[in-house]
């Protein structure tokens, strides 16, 4: 089968491309640096063709609010014609837990535009919604970081991160492996379109404060963590529903103490 991953030289891309591969299928790793760009409409055409499914883990490059809104209904606009045009059997796509709940972030509502895009198209397609990935901690703690005292009169001799705290919500989070995501993926690749979402979340819950305080922690960084019942999770407020998922998700396999012990060891 014939397979073509936007975003194949991502995070998940990668990951899942090797997968698809090593089960014997023909997969196209498509991003701009290999001619296929969906923003532009270059080499969409040629790289779908005979496709049998789309699977869409592409991401905005840029954060900014009317930025990442262009990118995903710009994106989604192109490659669904494209997959009409094409005879595309499945279209599947890689989107966030509680996405529908965290409009106030500018990030989120591209997300949302993007799902209805898709639900939208008549295309038969799979939503899989993961919950945040371990592997992202730290960028979710360098968002979240501001300065905790005054500056020091000789800032350049302090330890880089003392002096500095993290403010994160309370809120409720059950993260998992990037690993587990693109397993999931394949499977969800690979079976029959469900026209519809499929959640996907790790195996234990925790309050966002306190798993990146112990993730700074273990990997010895001095940055405080502060619960701040007001911090915005990149332009969103939180509640303890915000970001877990309904009654019943998918549940990945690997806890956070595996995955850090892993993740620790050298090279």
């Amino acid at each position: 089968m014939k397979i073509v991953v936007i975003g194949g030289s991502g995070l998940i891309g990668t990951k899942l491309v090797g997968r698809l591969r090593a089960s014997g299928h023909e997969v196209v790793a498509a991003s701009p640096a290999s001619g296929i760009n969906t923003i532009t409409g270059e080499g969409l055409a040629a790289a779908l063709a005979g496709a049998q499914v789309v699977v869409d883990v592409a991401n905005s490059p840029s954060f900014e609010d009317s930025a990442v809104l262009e990118f995903f209904r710009t994106s989604g606009r192109n490659l669904l014609a494209a997959e009409a045009a094409a005879g595309v059997a499945h279209h599947v796509a890689l989107s966030v837990v509680g996405t529908d709940r965290l409009l106030e972030s500018g990030y989120f509502r591209g997300k949302m535009a993007q799902e209805e895009l898709i639900a939208a198209s008549g295309r038969p397609y799979t939503i899989l919604r993961s919950t945040q990935f371990f592997d992202f901690l730290g960028g979710i703690a360098q968002s979240a970081t501001k300065p905790a005292t005054k500056p020091a009169t000789k800032p350049a001799t302090r330890p880089e991160g003392q002096g500095m705290a993290v403010h994160l919500s309370s809120a409720s989070i059950q993260p998992v492996v990037s690993d587990d995501v693109a397993d999931a993926m394949a499977d969800v690749t690979l079976g029959a379109p469900v026209n519809g979402i499929v959640e996907l979340a790790g195996p234990e819950t925790f309050r966002l404060d306190e798993l990146v305080r112990r993730f700074l922690d273990a990997t010895q960084d001095p940055r405080q963590v502060v619960a701040d019942p007001q911090a915005r999770y990149f332009g969103a407020l939180l509640d303890d529903a915000s970001l877990l998922p309904g009654p019943a998700p998918r549940l990945a396999p690997t806890r956070f103490g595996d995955w850090l012990a892993h993740a620790r060891q050298p090279a």
